[in-house]
């Protein structure tokens, strides 16, 4: 156990619980500083009229007894106080494309059989799929749990090469090759670009099981939060971090709401890396560094339609619906007005009690943020009436194309509210808005990677752009910045105690 060094970690986000809940429990003084009034991130839920709505973590994978994300629970410690509800095993998913819709079962041999009998002359190639989306996430000791030196060279080869050139190299029937990426909005991929790699992490880690978190995603947050405290960690809230202080040689500590200091001898920030740069005034950081992390692209913005339904009128849809207009899952992001929306997510809340009905659900689709650049820099609820007027023309029209695809729907809603890419900007300060933060490009390899550790020694980042979004992504991120301070070994040695 090392001796107790002050850490302060920048951000409430799963990320920056996770990391506080690690450190604490190997004996750092943690600090969290949450700029808001709630903590949470994207784990975050916002209530209307009575009615309870997810923001972001929607629903969570490989959570089934002695999975991935069951094994980090366990160890984060927030197995028995996080209540999760299993999704359809035959159907977690289902895509719509054409005038057909396809279910994606959890497991090798259902998601196998189910896409053989869509798909009847595709069963060699849906097996040599399935055999190369295990084989990159087993190759990773991350996402395996399975502590090693070093990654196999496999995960290096399809974090260069495009998602749809290796399914179209793969899958010999073009239809078959759009459903397989049919979940793009889970990870805003783009044709070309996007590497392999990416779709194989969350194809396995959802089909091995899916589930969605009772009464709300916020119980995470809350779970996270128990755990810092249960070793004397503290997270506290409406601190905004203004500054991070550093002498010649390392940091020193932060400035809190633009007048108090905090001093600390570890620094870890879940903010967004291009917000952190912007925390620092310092010769350590240099600027080509600085440029480079500017430059990253960024994935999409997204605009959501959070429906409150009337009492008792819609089945509760235990499964992820994926709707598109077009023939293709790809290039939903680029769209003109006239065309948008291309595709959508629609989701069901999960209630802590009954589920016969559904209470509440979301339509997300894509949305760029020069959509809504001439709003920028305005504050939340003071955008004013054409803002008002623009979400609302949206909404209609989202709802309208829902309508095509579960009929009768506008007539169950009894209200709904919205927000857009300006919405992701101002509660988590992602750069343009984005879903999910930094976008992986198989063009610029490595110049998309933000490290860990910085030029000021004691210094560290974590949260979705560490590793990647979605809370498997997110806690492998954690692993990853926590090692700097605890070993990869000590950690893994953990889980495995923990899960004994």
């Amino acid at each position: 156990m090392t001796q107790q060094k002050k850490v302060i970690i920048i951000g409430s986000g799963l990320g920056g619980l996770s990391c506080g809940a690690i450190l604490a429990k190997n004996g750092y003084d943690v600090t969290v500083l949450e700029q808001g009034v709630q903590v949470g991130g994207c784990l975050q839920c916002f209530s209307r009229r009575g009615a309870k709505f997810e923001t972001g973590m929607h629903f969570i994978g490989s959570a089934a007894h002695g999975q991935t994300l069951d094994k980090l629970m366990r160890y984060l410690e927030i197995d028995k106080t996080v209540t999760l509800s299993q999704l359809d095993p035959q159907g977690y998913d289902v895509v719509a494309l054409g005038e057909k819709k396809y279910a994606f079962a959890n497991g090798r041999e259902a998601f196998l059989k189910q896409m053989t009998e869509y798909f009847p002359s595709q069963h060699d190639n849906l097996v040599r799929y399935y055999d190369l989306i295990e084989e990159i996430a087993n190759a990773s000791s991350l996402h395996s749990l399975k502590y090693a030196d070093s990654d196999s060279p496999l995960n290096m080869e399809y974090q260069l090469r495009s998602i749809n050139a290796v399914i179209e190299e793969v899958i010999t029937d073009p239809l078959l090759a759009k459903v397989l990426v049919g979940n793009l909005p889970l990870y805003a991929a783009e044709k070309d670009k996007t590497p392999f790699a990416t779709h194989a992490f969350i194809m396995d880690f959802y089909n091995q099981s899916a589930f969605r978190v009772k009464g709300g995603s916020d119980s995470i947050a809350t779970a996270l939060m128990g755990t810092i405290n249960r070793y004397g960690g503290e997270v506290l809230t409406r601190k905004k971090v203004t500054r991070i202080i550093c002498d010649d040689t390392h940091a020193v500590g932060v400035e809190v709401n633009g007048k108090d200091t905090l001093p600390c001898d570890i620094i870890i920030s879940d903010a967004h890396p291009m917000r952190t740069l912007e925390l620092l005034d310092t010769k350590l950081i240099r600027p080509a560094f600085r440029k480079r992390i500017n430059h990253i692209p960024q994935t999409v913005g997204g605009f959501s339609v959070y429906l409150h339904f009337k009492e008792k009128t819609v089945p509760y849809l235990n499964y992820n619906y994926y709707g598109y207009q077009g023939d293709t899952p790809w290039d939903c992001e680029r769209y003109s007005p006239e065309s948008w929306p291309k595709g959508f997510l629609y989701m069901h809340f999960c209630p802590e009690g009954d589920t016969q009905y559904a209470s509440t659900g979301v339509i997300l689709s894509y949305m760029q943020m020069a959509d809504v650049e001439q709003w920028k820099g305005t504050k939340v609820g003071r955008r004013g009436q054409d803002y008002e007027d623009f979400k609302r023309e949206k909404a209609e029209r989202l709802i309208d194309v829902l309508e095509e695809h579960f009929p009768n729907i506008r007539t169950q809603i009894q209200n709904y509210y919205t927000s857009t890419p300006l919405t992701y900007l101002d509660y988590t300060g992602t750069e343009g808005g984005s879903m999910y933060g930094n976008a992986k490009d198989i063009s610029l390899g490595s110049a998309c990677r933000v490290p860990q550790r910085t030029k000021v020694p004691n210094l560290y980042l974590t949260g979705q752009n560490i590793n990647s979004h979605g809370m498997l992504g997110v806690l492998v991120g954690t692993i990853v910045t926590c090692s700097e301070l605890l070993t990869a070994k000590t950690i893994y040695e953990q889980i495995k105690e923990a899960n004994e």
